[in-house]
């Protein structure tokens, strides 16, 4: 697989990473069967998206050759769009669980900002 990937997808386990920007290095597992088993995906072991090679981004389950996620014919928006989702869950979560003794919601949002509602990579 080739390197330096923007984004990377291991269909095994059901995960996507987002490598470079903000939020790079968070790994989400998206459990969503449905989502996973589409037909489209049923060759595909793993992606590494946005590579240099191109010819070497994605990685299949029997002996053909590494191809370019453009060979797929796929949109990969709908990875971005899942990670997404899962990160503002995150972001949701750690913002509702950063809290300080006495303190009132105001006080919070003073401190930490609005409590974050929509998340685009």
């Amino acid at each position: 697989m080739a390197t330096n990937a923007t984004w990377t997808v291991v269909f095994e386990d059901k995960m996507i990473i987002k490598q470079s920007g903000d939020g790079a290095g968070n790994a989400y597992t998206i459990d969503d069967n449905t989502f996973w088993s589409q037909s489209d995906f049923s060759n595909i072991w793993a992606v590494q998206y946005g590579t240099s090679p191109l010819s070497d981004e994605v990685e299949y389950r029997d002996e053909t050759p590494h191809s370019s996620w453009a060979d797929t014919g796929i949109s990969f928006q709908q990875f971005i769009d899942k990670w997404d989702a899962a990160h503002l869950a995150q972001l949701q979560a750690d913002w509702d669980n950063d809290n300080v003794d006495g303190e009132t919601e105001a006080e919070k949002i003073t401190r930490l900002g609005a409590r974050p509602t929509s998340y685009s990579s």
